[in-house]
């Protein structure tokens, strides 16, 4: 029907790619009993899509061609499935290793070669597969402040030729392992922040390459969450006061026989150069406490002291299934700059998370003091005052041995500006590590507008930022915590962006451990505030919305199902609160539209809006999920009960919020929003209350809304056909805006509409040059500008629509989106007066194209009239035309409507 107009797609015969195993490549110690298998197709067809597919299971790459050999087949199964499919072989056993292949058919007749050997291995399954135990240094000295991080070491012999080892690791602190002086991986902040009083994660590395036949393997354990300063009330110490090891290091031989050594009572212990490592305070380090190969052969350890045997659970550990932390990016300052007061300060041009590396010569004693801040006052200060009661500060104690390079180990700040002080470096001696999970980039997202293109930067860089192993409100001051309200309302945009699939189940995991036996949800997952002010809406309702944002995006049942008791307990903790009137009370608390654009100006006083108004929409909403998510895992009863609570809130709600005309009692930006995109609003009312929106919008001219009402601002006017509002507010370069930031010369996305005041002020207290929540307008960027959006009935990206909004004086804009079945494009632009539209439907997908303000007669498809067979699959309204087409590259062109 169509030509497909691509070279890369017609040189690619049918193949299966990118095997991956719960959603990473050739993953090693995974802990999921029935793991799921994804693969993408690729073909040189146009239309192409998978008919069917067999997955075969070895216990090596020889046997998967030996039928009689194999673990599991799937034998030849008739299905377009090529994402998450379980398998379904034998029990998986600990430390197994598995090797897999799969070959696909297509709706060509034809047949897939058998797609390259991929592999996933498992972990530690059972308690009783453990031989190590918690080992902790003996006789440690207390103190109500940060203590020295702990060094561990043992040495052991490996006699026989290896065939492969395995290290399982992980602490009660954070660590670093070493095997012969060298690093093992590349992951930082190991084992990574979980409820650790319910599961503590453990790392799996491959480190056969690092053994020989005389060995020593050693650690260092720095106090990290579990130990360390957390959160803003001083608290010290919330999951313990001791720090601990736990290692088990397989060997296989090659002559068959296995070798475990163990944490036990035989490692020694010591302190070392690392002072104190907090995450808040930051690390000292004095280098002339180190101990040259204290994890390598014939160290003479004489000083160092017994370890004791930790009784501590092991019944808790689990896989690391989630994103590693790394460091991703290295990052040279842009300029180096003096103060007014005189101070050293280098500017990396970017706000980031990580650390700075230095690189200093001075004398034996002298100490070398770095500082962070996100920028400059207004005379062009260093500006810490934001930071709280973080004192965010490294130090470093030369030992006047030449040139020497420090950066610390168990600490992060966020920051643009360095401080130096004790030493004059130059800027190439200054290195800004950037460090956050390691999530793949998904999303790409480009206009016309330069300062539009910032935004979409600040947005990502944002994310990255915050997605340290948690979401993080924030990254710089004394907080730092998993806020569930700031996930949820960036979820949508968080998976455009970046591949979080395993990140957000690995915390919604804790989520739910932490979630109370009443269903109450803490607002800080993991909850170190003791579900202090929990239950909160908008906050708590991140337990059913972040699970449908998984499967959403990448078609997730399984997560639903992992989370639905969480969610069914979060809905009836609503449902008992709100009572027999189906409505929240009002004298419960509520966090309401956070930092919502306020004035002292009496024309600004109804643009708070009330907070029960927003819990019972957030009631009804949420609730309205989880029955279309009872119906999705075949719980039929539920959904229909669920369907009637859902119901009779909106009548409530209806009631208590809405005049017969169609104004909302809170008359708001947010308000009208809320009603607005969560169907609250009876149908013969909807265009009454558009219009109030849209004129509250525009009578203000700018947006008045907090951390509930933003993320559904512009997507909601679209959605009432008022995108020339929606791209105002956009466009907008004065505070408060998303482009005010912007002009102002940020990086990230800001917590407050007005943290740096338009004269350079900035207000002291709670407030981050760093706090992503703001950041969800992506989501509508996406969808709306750029045209991408996911089908609901054909989740992750199954089924794609193709829907692009032209306005704001854009000239163009473009998408791009590496889902599980392949890469997506979705771009226009303004050409001759002609609207200019290409996209691109990956092989194994459909997408359906809404081609706004379109005529059949005047439209081009690859650069051809419309003929009579394609006429007849066009569905064709006053405003658009609509058709739906399978996988290739398209380009459509028709004039631009004046």
């Amino acid at each position: 029907m169509f030509v497909c107009g691509s070279s890369s797609l017609l040189a690619q015969k049918l193949q299966a790619h990118k095997l991956v195993v719960e959603y990473h490549i050739n993953p090693i110690g995974i802990d999921v009993q029935k793991p799921r298998l994804s693969w993408q197709m690729l073909s040189s067809d146009e239309n192409s899509a998978q008919t069917a597919y067999e997955i075969r299971v070895a216990n090596s790459a020889s046997e998967l061609s030996k039928k009689s050999s194999l673990v599991w087949t799937s034998g030849k199964v008739k299905s377009d499935t090529a994402v998450n499919i379980e398998y379904e072989g034998e029990a998986l056993k600990s430390m197994q290793r598995l090797y897999w292949q799969v070959k696909i058919w297509d709706n060509k007749n034809k047949a897939s070669k058998w797609s390259a050997v991929a592999f996933w291995e498992m972990g530690i399954l059972k308690t009783t597969d453990w031989e190590a135990s918690w080992i902790t240094m003996k006789d440690e000295k207390k103190s109500a402040t940060s203590l020295p991080s702990q060094y561990f070491r043992k040495e052991f012999s490996a006699s026989k030729t290896i065939k492969s080892a395995r290290a399982y690791a992980t602490s009660l602190g954070l660590y670093q392992l070493f095997i012969n002086g060298e690093k093992v991986g590349d992951q930082q902040f190991t084992p990574g922040f979980t409820s650790y009083k319910k599961r503590i994660q453990y790392q799996t590395f491959d480190v056969t390459s690092m053994l020989q036949k005389a060995n020593t393997i050693g650690a260092i354990v720095g106090d990290g969450w579990y130990r360390g300063y957390l959160g803003w009330d001083g608290l010290r110490s919330y999951y313990g006061d001791t720090l601990a090891l736990f290692v088990q290091l397989k060997i296989e031989y090659t002559d068959g026989t296995n070798e475990i050594i163990v944490t036990n009572d035989s490692w020694k212990s010591s302190y070392g150069p690392i002072l104190k490592s907090d995450i808040y305070n930051g690390e000292t380090y004095d280098a002339n406490l180190e101990m040259k190969g204290w994890a390598t052969n014939n160290f003479n350890a004489s000083t160092w002291k017994a370890t004791s045997i930790l009784n501590h659970s092991k019944e808790i550990l689990v896989a690391s299934n989630g994103l590693p932390v790394r460091i991703t990016q290295e990052i040279k300052p842009i300029k180096t700059i003096k103060t007014p007061t005189g101070e050293l300060v280098f500017d990396l041009g970017q706000n980031i998370v990580g650390w700075a590396k230095i690189k200093v010569k001075g004398k034996k004693g002298d100490t070398i003091t770095l500082k962070f801040a996100e920028v400059l006052d207004k005379e062009g200060n260093f500006f810490t005052k934001n930071l709280r009661a973080a004192e965010a500060t490294d130090r470093f104690v030369l030992s006047g041995n030449g040139v020497e390079t420090f950066q610390p180990h168990f600490t992060f700040h966020g920051f643009r500006f360095i401080k130096v002080e004790g030493a004059t470096p130059i800027a190439d001696d200054i290195t800004g590590m950037v460090i956050h999970s390691d999530m793949q980039e998904t999303g790409t997202f480009e206009t016309s507008n330069p300062l539009i293109n910032q935004l979409q930067s600040n947005i990502q860089w944002g994310q990255r930022d915050n997605f340290l192993d948690i979401p993080t409100d924030c990254p710089q001051r004394d907080e730092r915590v998993g806020w569930t309200g700031d996930a949820q309302v960036f979820s949508m945009t968080a998976g455009f962006n970046f591949d979080v699939a395993s990140f957000y189940t690995k915390w919604l995991k804790d989520l739910a451990l932490d979630q109370q036996p009443n269903g109450e949800v803490p607002n800080v997952i993991p909850d170190m505030w003791n579900n202090k002010l929990g239950g909160t809406t908008g906050w708590a309702d991140a337990a059913v919305i972040i699970p449908w944002s998984v499967y959403q995006t990448y078609g997730d049942v399984r997560v639903l199902e992992q989370q639905y008791a969480s969610m069914t307990a979060w809905i009836e903790y609503m449902r008992k609160h709100a009572g027999n009137n189906f409505l929240w009370d009002q004298n419960r608390w509520h966090w309401g539209d956070w930092l919502a654009f306020n004035s002292d100006a009496p024309d600004y006083a109804g643009s708070v809006t009330e907070k029960d108004l927003i819990a019972t929409a957030y009631f009804k909403y949420s609730t309205s999920l989880v029955s279309k998510i009872a119906t999705i895992l075949g719980k039929k009863e539920d959904a229909a009960n669920y369907k009637t609570l859902a119901e009779n809130v909106k009548k409530a709600f209806i009631q208590e919020y809405i005049t017969p005309n169609g104004r909302l009692m809170s008359h708001t930006q947010t308000a009208y929003a809320l009603a607005l995109s969560f169907d609250l609003v009876p149908e013969n009312l909807i265009q009454k209350s558009a219009n109030y929106f849209a004129a509250d919008v525009k009578k203000f001219g700018h947006l008045t809304t907090g951390f509930l009402g933003t993320p559904l601002l512009c997507s909601t006017l679209s959605k009432i056909g008022r995108d020339d509002l929606a791209f105002m507010l956009l466009n907008r370069k004065e505070f408060p805006g998303w482009l005010y930031p912007v002009t102002q010369g940020a990086t990230t996305i800001w917590e407050r509409w007005d943290t740096q005041k338009p004269d350079g002020s900035i207000i002291d207290g709670m407030n981050s040059f760093n706090h992503y929540a703001y950041g969800a307008i992506g989501e509508w960027l996406y969808n709306y500008v750029a045209g991408l959006s996911i089908d609901p009935k054909n989740p992750g990206y199954k089924h794609i629509l193709f829907n692009p909004h032209v306005g704001g004086g854009l000239t163009h804009a473009k998408v791009t989106f590496q889902s599980l079945y392949g890469e997506v494009k979705s771009g226009w632009k303004i050409e001759n007066d002609n609207f200019v539209y290409a996209i691109t439907i990956p092989a194994n997908t459909t997408g359906t194209i809404t081609l706004n303000n379109a005529k059949i007669e005047s439209l081009l498809i690859n650069s051809k009239a419309v003929n009579a067979d394609v006429k007849q699959k066009i569905k064709a309204t006053d405003k658009a035309l609509e058709l739906t087409l399978g996988a290739g590259t398209y380009q459509f062109e028709y004039p631009l409507k004046k």
